[in-house]
């Protein structure tokens, strides 16, 4: 799980790179690279959010957990707010998982009643059925879908729920509804490899530098925006 986690964050360093260089630098190769990587860009945060439902099965408290990882995500939107308005994040993916975390804390007992193949059978839907709430639809936007109420989106107020008002923008944006049905998803999979029912070689560590790379996930979070802009700050600026 580290090692795929890993792979999950090198890739969102290597697409939030190429955005910086595209959208925020004006590097021609930068965009070109993007628009080639925009139509791939679900999966990563399919795969992090997933990792992070099996990941809670592991923790002794996953209120606790969420307790610590929200004022990070807080200090996130302030310090966006602050220094790159333009690309200010209010409710992006820590948000979310901090969020996620106290309330399946909360829920905890409650889910697991559920049976567990019936567990992955539903939220799995509810996903499905749900994908489409940012985009003001319920299913899958040019699939399958039917248009929500305007009304639910007028407001600038219930955002973090999916229901973004006019004029809403977050350079990072993963609403409660429908992560956190992935996210439930991925805690009755963690059930799975509680139980030692995955392959087994999800169990064995090949490559250790993605292993750290999924421990550190948080940090490195935190740090490749700013990483990234002061290097290509200092590369324009010796180019220019």
């Amino acid at each position: 799980m580290d090692e795929i986690r890993g792979l999950a964050v090198i890739a969102m360093v290597v697409y939030h790179l190429f955005y910086t260089m595209g959208y925020v630098y004006h590097i021609q190769a930068g965009a070109a690279a993007f628009l080639f990587l925009r139509p791939f860009s679900p999966i990563v945060p399919i795969v992090f959010i997933t990792i992070s439902g099996i990941s809670s099965q592991l923790s002794r408290s996953n209120i606790r957990r969420g307790a610590k990882l929200l004022p990070i995500a807080a200090a996130v939107t302030l310090v966006t707010v602050l220094i790159t308005p333009q690309s200010a994040i209010y409710f992006g993916i820590l948000h979310f998982l901090s969020i996620a975390m106290l309330l399946y804390g909360f829920i905890k007992r409650w889910l697991d009643q559920i049976p567990l193949k019936l567990g992955l059978v539903i939220f799995l839907v509810l996903y499905l059925i749900t994908y489409g709430i940012p985009s003001g639809v319920l299913g899958i936007p040019g699939i399958l879908s039917v248009s929500l109420p305007t009304q639910l989106y007028s407001t600038n107020f219930l955002f973090p729920l999916g229901f973004p008002g006019p004029g809403f923008t977050s350079a990072d944006y993963f609403p409660i509804f429908p992560n956190l049905f992935l996210f439930l998803f991925g805690t009755y999979l963690g059930k799975y490899a509680l139980l030692g029912k995955f392959p087994a070689f999800l169990y064995k560590k090949r490559v250790p530098f993605l292993a750290f790379t999924g421990r550190h996930a948080l940090w490195i979070y935190i740090l490749h925006q700013p990483v990234i802009f002061g290097i290509l700050w200092l590369i324009t600026s010796f180019t220019a």
